[in-house]
C-alpha cells in the first residue's frame, strides 16, 4: 500500500483498495460494508464523505447527510436515488452499531437490517485479515492492512484514541509524526488539549463557563491533565486552592504564572482570586521578592506609600528630599513586579518620577546672565520638569493624586521659585532677553526659512515636552531640537507672531494692551484674518487643520491643544499629555505623507503647572490696567515694580511681572506669562524627512513575523546591538503598544505576547527600537496573523 500523508488519507486509501478485484475472475462488488460494532468511526463519517461520496451511514432519514434507514440504502445502491447513480466507485456502506456477525446471521438479523444482508453476497466486507471488525486501535496497529503504528495498549490510552478521534485532532495528523513514536495517552491528551496551562487559568477565571464551553471528553482531558502534570483536582481543590499555588509558582506551575504574568489582560478574573490568598509570613533568611506574587502586598504597600507621600507636603525641602528617596528605597523594586503592568501600583510608578525630581531638584541652574542660565537649563534643568510631569500623569484616583500633590509639591515648588528668581535677578541685570533668535548655534529664525518648509505651530510646546516629541519623531526622520527666547510676556496673542515667518513685518502700539501685535504696514490689528493674510501675501501658505499645500513652496499650519488643555483642566494635562502630543504626531505625518520634506515645529510659550496651584502674589488694583495670571499692563501713572520690562513688540506698554513663580491670581494650577525659563524658553524643532541619520545609523532587516495565537516570534538581522521590539497600533506611539511587555532582540529574535485577546485581528506595527527607543524599522501586521 502506498503510505498515505495523513492518516484520513490511509483511511481512505484502505476502503478504496478494499474495491479492487480481478476483473478476470469477480464482478465489481455492488457495496463495501463497514461494520462497526462499537460506533467509534461514526466521527469520522463527514471528513471520509468528503472524499468518498459514495458513503452512506445506516440511520435515521437524513438524506442531506447520506444517512437513511436500510431500504433506503439499498435503493441508493441500486441507483434508483438521484445523485447516486453514477458513483465511479463502488458504495461505502457504514453500519454504526452493527457488527460483521449480525449481518451474516441471517435468520436472527434485527428486521430493520434485514434489506441489506444480502449485500454480503454482492459487495465485500472492509475487515482485518482475521475476519474481525476493523476498530480504530486494530487499524493502526496491525501489520497487516494496517498502519503497523505503535500504540499503547492500557486503558488510558484507549480512551484517549477515542476522544482523539472524536475531537478531530487525529484524522489530520501526519503519518510522519506518528512513525517512530508511541502513541500513548500523555500525547494524546497533549492533541486534545495542547495548551492545558492555558485551560487552568481559563477555568480559574469562570469555572462555570470553562466546563460548559468543553464537551464531556475535553472536560474529563483536563480533570486528568490538572492531576497528572499540576499535581491539583480543580473538582475536590477548587479555585481558590488553585491560586495559591499559582501565587506561589513553584515547580510545573512556574509555567503557569509566567503565562498569567504576559497575558493576564486574557484572564482578568484571577485578580480577584488572587487578591484573596493571604501571603506567606516571611522568615529571617527569605527572599521578600517571593512576596511578589501576592496582589494583597502590593495593595497593603501602595496604602502605605499613600500615606507616607501625603505626609511629605508638610517637610522641608531637605527632609522631603530624604524622606522620597528613602520611600524609593524600600518600595522601588515594585515596579519590577506584575502589578505594574496591569496598572495597579500607580503610586509606586509615580515614586519612581519622584524621586528623579528630588535627585535632580538639588542642582540649580547656575549663570550670571540669561543665556547661561538657560544653557545650565537645557543641560540638566528639563529633566526635573519632565518627571514632575511624570509623577503627575501616572495616578488617577484624587486620594492618589493628592498624595504625589504634596510630595512633589514639597521639592519641586522651591527649586521652581529658586529657578524663576536667579532668571529674573539676571533680567533686571542686562535689562532683557537677547533676542538674537537660536541659542544653540545660529540657527536661522522661522522667518528666514526657505522654500521646502513647513511651519508647525503648537501652542504652549514647553522644552521638556518637545524633548518627548522629539523622540517620537525619529520614527519619521532625523529631528533637532535647538531653544529660543519668546516675546515678553510669555502669552500666545504675544508670542504667536514671534515665532512665526511675518515675525518682521509686525509691531506692537501703546494701545495694544491685550498684547495683540499689529501688521506693521497698516497698523491693522493682528487677527486671525490679518494674519493669515499677512502669511498669504508673502508667499506662506496658511494651511487649515487637513489641508497640506504644496511641498514645494513655504507654509504654516497650526496643531495641538496644549495650552488650552492646561488651562481648562490643569494638573490633568500630565495624564493626558501623550493624546495631546499623539494630535501634532498625526498631523505632522499627514504633512510628511503630502510630500514636504522639512517641517520646524515652534511654539509662543512654555508654562508653569503645580499642584496646589501656584503661590498668590498681590498687585494694588490701581496700578493695573489689565491683570493676567503671571503679568499685568501697568497704567501710565502707576510706579514701576521691580520686575518691569517693556513688552517685546512696543517698550511703551510697561508689564510687571509676578516675582518668583507666584501669581496675581490665586488658585491656577496652570500658568504662563511670566519670567521663568519654563515660561520663556521655547523649542524649535526641525524634521528632516529624508537624509536622516536616525534612519540610516541603525540597519535592520526584519526576516519574519510569526504567529502562534497571540504569541509573535520576530526574527530580525541587524549588526546593532541593545535593540528592542515592540508592537503597536501606532509605530511612533509607545503609548499604543499591545504587548505585556517590550522584548529585547536576542540571537535575532523576539518572543512577545498580546496582553489582551481581544486585539486578536487588529491592524499593528511590529517596531523595531534603537538603543535610545527610537524607531529604526517596522513592519505591518495582524494580531493572531
Amino acid at each position: 500500500m502506498k503510505p498515505a500523508q495523513t492518516l484520513l488519507d490511509a483511511l481512505v486509501s484502505q476502503l478504496l483498495d478494499a474495491t479492487k478485484v480481478n476483473d478476470s475472475v469477480q464482478v465489481k462488488p455492488a457495496a463495501v460494508l463497514w461494520p462497526d460494532a462499537t460506533g467509534e468511526w461514526t466521527a469520522v463519517q463527514t471528513a471520509v464523505r468528503q472524499r468518498l461520496p459514495g458513503l452512506v451511514t445506516l440511520g435515521a432519514y437524513q438524506p442531506q447527510h447520506g444517512q437513511g434507514p436500510a431500504i433506503w440504502i439499498k435503493c441508493a445502491v441500486a441507483g434508483a436515488l438521484n445523485g447516486y447513480a453514477e458513483e465511479p466507485h463502488p458504495f461505502v456502506v457504514y453500519l454504526p452499531h452493527v457488527s460483521r456477525a449480525d449481518l451474516r446471521a441471517i435468520e436472527s438479523c434485527p428486521r430493520d437490517l434485514q434489506p441489506l444482508a444480502e449485500l454480503q453476497y454482492r459487495g465485500l466486507f472492509w475487515s482485518q485479515a482475521n475476519g474481525k471488525d476493523w476498530t480504530l486501535n486494530a487499524f493502526l496497529t496491525s501489520k497487516k492492512g494496517g498502519l503497523g503504528l505503535d500504540v499503547a495498549q492500557d486503558k488510558a490510552t484507549q480512551e484517549a484514541l477515542g476522544q482523539a478521534l472524536a475531537a478531530g485532532v487525529l484524522l489530520d495528523r501526519p503519518l510522519d509524526d506518528l512513525n517512530g513514536r508511541q502513541i500513548n495517552a500523555e500525547w494524546l491528551q497533549s492533541l486534545l488539549a495542547p495548551n492545558p496551562t492555558r485551560d487552568l487559568l481559563l477555568w480559574m477565571n469562570d469555572p462555570g463557563a470553562a466546563k460548559a464551553q468543553w464537551d464531556a471528553a475535553r472536560w474529563n482531558i483536563f480533570l486528568k491533565r490538572c492531576k497528572a502534570d499540576f499535581g491539583f483536582d480543580p473538582v475536590g481543590d477548587g479555585p481558590l486552592a488553585a491560586a495559591e499555588r499559582l501565587a506561589k509558582g513553584s515547580g510545573k506551575w512556574a509555567a503557569v504564572n509566567e503565562l498569567y504574568r504576559d497575558s493576564f489582560a486574557s484572564f482578568p478574573n484571577v485578580y480577584a482570586l488572587l487578591l484573596s490568598v493571604k501571603p506567606p509570613q516571611l522568615e529571617l533568611f527569605d527572599d521578600p521578592a517571593s512576596l511578589a506574587s501576592y496582589p494583597l502586598v502590593n495593595e497593603e504597600r501602595e496604602a502605605e506609600l499613600r500615606y507616607a507621600l501625603a505626609s511629605y507636603g508638610v517637610l522641608a525641602v531637605e527632609d522631603a528630599r530624604k524622606a522620597i528617596l528613602k520611600a524609593e528605597k524600600d518600595h522601588g523594586a515594585r515596579r519590577n513586579w506584575l502589578w505594574q503592568r496591569m496598572g495597579l501600583s500607580p503610586l509606586v510608578v509615580a515614586l519612581g518620577h519622584l524621586a528623579e525630581v528630588a535627585e535632580r531638584s538639588s542642582q540649580l541652574p547656575t549663570g550670571s546672565d540669561p543665556n547661561q542660565l538657560a544653557g545650565s537649563y537645557l543641560e540638566g534643568g528639563w529633566p526635573v520638569d519632565a518627571a514632575a510631569l511624570r509623577a503627575l500623569g501616572a495616578v488617577q484616583t484624587k486620594a492618589d493624586l493628592d498624595a504625589v500633590s504634596a510630595a512633589l509639591r514639597a521639592v519641586y515648588l522651591p527649586w521652581l521659585e529658586e529657578s524663576a528668581k536667579r532668571l529674573q535677578d539676571a533680567l533686571m541685570a542686562s535689562g532683557g532677553f537677547s533676542t538674537t533668535g537660536t541659542l544653540a548655534d545660529g540657527t536661522p529664525g522661522p522667518e528666514q526659512a526657505p522654500d521646502g518648509v513647513c511651519t508647525v505651530f503648537v501652542d504652549g510646546l514647553r522644552y521638556d515636552v518637545a524633548v518627548t516629541l522629539k523622540e517620537q519623531l525619529a520614527a519619521l526622520g532625523t529631528a533637532t531640537l535647538a531653544a529660543r527666547w519668546t516675546s515678553l510676556p510669555s502669552v500666545t496673542a504675544s508670542g504667536k507672531a514671534w515665532c512665526s515667518p511675518v515675525a518682521h513685518l509686525v509691531s506692537g502700539d501703546p494701545a495694544d494692551q491685550a498684547f495683540e501685535p499689529r501688521v506693521a504696514v497698516d497698523g491693522k490689528p493682528l487677527s486671525v484674518h490679518h494674519f493669515r493674510k499677512l502669511l498669504a501675501d508673502n508667499g506662506i501658505q496658511p494651511l487649515d487643520t487637513h489641508e497640506t499645500g504644496d511641498p514645494s513652496g513655504r507654509a504654516w499650519t497650526e496643531s495641538g491643544d496644549l495650552d488650552h488643555y492646561g488651562h481648562a483642566h490643569g494638573v490633568r494635562l500630565a495624564r493626558d499629555l501623550d493624546a495631546q502630543l499623539a494630535q501634532v504626531l498625526e498631523r505632522i505625518g499627514e504633512l510628511q505623507q503630502a510630500g514636504w520634506k522639512r517641517l520646524r515645529i515652534v511654539t509662543d510659550h512654555g508654562w508653569l503647572l503645580m499642584p496646589g496651584g501656584l503661590p498668590k502674589s498681590e498687585l494694588p488694583k490701581h496700578q493695573s490696567a489689565t491683570t493676567w495670571g503671571r503679568c499685568a499692563v501697568l497704567k501710565d501713572s502707576a510706579h514701576a515694580t521691580p520686575l518691569t520690562f517693556g513688552w517685546s513688540w512696543c517698550d511703551a506698554v510697561q508689564v510687571a511681572y509676578a516675582p518668583g513663580v507666584s501669581c496675581f491670581i490665586a488658585g491656577r494650577d496652570y500658568a504662563h506669562g511670566g519670567l521663568s525659563l519654563q515660561e520663556c524658553l521655547v523649542p524649535v524643532l526641525t524634521l528632516e524627512v529624508e537624509g536622516g541619520a536616525a534612519a540610516t545609523a541603525v540597519k535592520v532587516e526584519i526576516r519574519s513575523v510569526t504567529w502562534r495565537g497571540l504569541r509573535c516570534v520576530v526574527e530580525a538581522e541587524s549588526t546593532a546591538e541593545g535593540l528592542r521590539v515592540d508592537i503597536r497600533t501606532k509605530a511612533a506611539l509607545a503609548a499604543t503598544s499591545l504587548v505585556a511587555g517590550v522584548k529585547t532582540l536576542d540571537g535575532g529574535k523576539a518572543n512577545l505576547a498580546i496582553a489582551d485577546d481581544e486585539q486578536e485581528g487588529a491592524a499593528a506595527v511590529v517596531v523595531v527600537l534603537g538603543p535610545g527607543d527610537e524607531v529604526v524599522q517596522k513592519l505591518a501586521t495582524t494580531v493572531g496573523g
